[in-house]
C-alpha cells in the first residue's frame, strides 16, 4: 500500500489516480487561493472606506483596466481547467487496446465478474500492472460502480452496457461501492439493500491471477459438490438474505428448506425439489413465499447451471 497516502483522498491504487488527485488539488488550493484573496480585499475596503465625521463619501470611478482584468483572467483559468478535465475524459474512456476484459454484472444487491474463460466471482480480480476493461450492466435496477482507489465511478444502467477501465499499480485490496441509490426493504436482521452493495478489487501479482483462471469454476482440489456450493453460497451473497441455520432473513432460510412443502403467497403449497430451487434461482418473481417479499433479484447469466447444481447439494446437507 501506498505509505504516503493523501490526507483528502483514499490511497492511489491505479496509474491514472495520481492525475486525477492533480486535478483535485489544482481546483482545491485555486479555490483557497482566491478565498483568501477576495475575503481580504473585502475586509480592508470595509476598515478602508469606514465612514468618517466631517467626510462626504463620493461615488467610486470608472476603471476600465481593472473590469476588463477581472473578467477576462477568469476566462484563462476556465479554459485551462476545462481543457485539464477533457484530456482526464478522454484518457478514462479510450480503453488501451490490450486491456483485459471483464464483464461486470450488477444486481440488488451484489455484484458478480465473469472473466473470458467463463469463471465467476463475487471479487473484481484484476492482475497488478495490467490494463483491465470492465463492462457493466445491471440486472434490475439503475446502480453505479465505484472505486474510490481507482478514482473511477459509472454508472450501470439496466437495459444497455457501459465500460469503465484501470490499470493497478499495486497490489492489495480496493472497495467497491454502489453510488447510485437502488432501494432497500425490511428491518433488523432482515434489513438488506444499497448499504450492503460494497465488495472487493483484489489486485494479485500476474502470476497469481492466471492460476485464478486457471483453476477455472468448480469444485477446489479437496472440495465435494456440497463443499462447492456452501462456497458459493457465500461468494454469491446468498447468504445476506438466507440464513442456514433457522435464523430470520429477508428470504426463507435455507436450513431445512430441501423437500419441504412451502406456502405460498398465492395460497398453494409447493415442494421445494431441485426444479422449484432452480426456478427461484433463476425467476424469483415465479412464485414468492408466504411471508415474505418480491426482493430477490434473478441469478440468471450470473450462476451456471453446475453453480446451481452445485448449490442444491449444499441445500440438501442442511436438515
Amino acid at each position: 500500500m501506498n505509505e504516503n497516502p493523501s490526507s483528502q483522498m483514499p490511497v492511489a491504487m491505479s496509474a491514472y489516480a495520481q492525475n486525477v488527485d492533480n486535478v483535485y488539488y489544482l481546483i482545491f488550493w485555486l479555490s483557497v487561493v482566491l478565498f483568501v484573496g477576495i475575503m481580504a480585499a473585502a475586509a480592508f475596503f470595509a476598515l478602508s472606506g469606514k465612514r468618517k465625521p466631517g467626510v462626504k463619501a463620493e461615488p467610486t470611478g470608472h476603471n476600465m483596466v481593472l473590469e476588463l482584468g477581472w473578467t477576462v483572467a477568469p476566462v484563462f483559468i476556465l479554459a485551462y481547467l476545462f481543457w485539464v478535465g477533457w484530456r482526464g475524459y478522454l484518457d478514462l474512456s479510450v480503453v488501451p487496446p490490450n486491456a483485459i476484459e471483464v464483464r461486470g454484472r450488477a444486481f440488488q444487491w451484489g455484484w458478480d465478474f465473469e472473466y473470458a474463460n467463463g469463471v465467476h466471482s463475487k471479487e473484481l480480480k484484476a492482475p497488478v500492472g495490467k490494463p483491465v476493461k470492465v463492462i457493466l450492466s445491471s440486472n434490475d435496477v439503475l446502480h453505479a460502480f465505484f472505486v474510490p482507489q481507482f478514482r473511477i465511478k459509472r454508472d450501470t444502467v439496466p437495459g444497455m452496457y457501459s465500460t469503465t477501465w484501470f490499470e493497478a499499480n499495486q497490489v492489495g485490496e480496493a472497495d467497491i461501492f454502489c453510488a447510485e441509490y437502488c432501494g432497500g426493504k425490511g428491518e433488523g436482521d432482515t434489513a438488506t439493500g444499497h448499504w450492503a452493495m460494497i465488495g472487493k478489487v483484489k489486485v494479485l501479482p500476474a502470476e497469481e491471477f492466471d492460476k485464478f483462471l486457471k483453476e477455472g469454476n468448480g469444485p477446489k482440489e479437496g472440495e465435494t459438490v456440497a463443499d462447492w456450493g456452501k462456497r458459493l453460497y457465500a461468494e454469491k451473497n446468498c447468504a445476506g438474505c438466507h440464513s442456514i441455520d433457522g435464523g430470520a432473513g429477508a428470504g426463507p432460510s435455507w436450513k431445512g428448506l430441501y423437500g419441504r412443502s412451502e406456502p405460498m403467497s398465492d395460497g398453494t403449497n409447493i415442494t421445494a425439489d431441485e426444479n422449484y430451487i432452480r426456478e427461484s434461482i433463476l425467476e424469483p418473481q415465479a412464485h414468492i413465499v408466504k411471508g415474505f417479499g418480491p426482493v430477490m433479484p434473478s441469478y440468471k447469466g450470473i450462476l451456471q447451471d453446475k453453480e446451481i447444481d452445485a448449490i442444491i447439494s449444499f441445500m440438501k446437507t442442511l436438515k
